[in-house]
């Protein structure tokens, strides 16, 4: 891909999130207007925790990128084969994705000792603000700032795409999407089941 070409690929990726943050409020009879703010607008764009699984058979090829989390340590889908991966693409002002984080600590923590990797996609804020967030909420595992270059976002480009926010996408053990969440994940029981099951699939595989 040319520098220019994957400029204008980031630009583009950047926008559709964008897009997704600021629209979800257009009108006072929009259902999505009325989560977590009793009715009142907010700045976001939220799917309705609806989960999306994928056949084993069905996954498109492997998701891959290769980035740096908020603390400069490198993040690659090469050096994560083998694991289960769970991107969780939120923001710091997003109500839902305040609302999810206890339930993905707990998972995280549950997992811990497993080939489990968690990692945050924050896809507006910087640094600061992103940290202040997991100090917050105390979290625990990385959080890869992709506001500016998008990267973590063009990597699912033509996948089942993290389409609101928040949303978390499970990789299975060989990197391809096996499951998404489109919202706020609302309890550790989903989740959990999503990431045993492929832990158990790539033990049997």
């Amino acid at each position: 891909m040319s520098v220019t070409s994957k400029r204008f690929a980031v630009l583009a990726a950047t926008a559709v999130v964008a897009a997704l943050a600021l629209t979800g409020c257009s009108s006072g009879n929009d259902s999505l207007s009325k989560q977590y703010g009793n009715g009142t607008t907010q700045n976001y764009i939220s799917g309705d925790g609806a989960v999306t699984e994928v056949a084993a058979d069905k996954r498109s090829d492997a998701v891959s990128f290769e980035t740096k989390d908020s603390d400069g340590k490198a993040v690659s889908s090469k050096a994560l084969k083998g694991k289960v991966v769970v991107l969780n693409f939120w923001y710091a002002g997003c109500p839902p994705c305040r609302a999810e984080a206890k339930y993905l600590n707990t998972v995280h923590e549950k997992t811990a000792d497993q080939d489990v990797v968690f990692i945050g996609v924050n896809v507006r804020d910087e640094a600061g603000t992103a940290a202040a967030f997991e100090r917050t909420f105390g979290v625990e595992y990385p959080t890869v700032l992709d506001a500016g270059s998008g990267d973590m976002q063009l990597a699912l480009s033509g996948q089942i795409a993290p389409n609101a926010v928040p949303a978390t996408i499970v990789l299975d053990t060989k990197g391809r999407v096996a499951a998404r969440v489109l919202g706020a994940v609302d309890g550790t029981s989903i989740l959990t089941t999503l990431i045993t099951d492929e832990l158990d699939a790539g033990k049997a595989s």
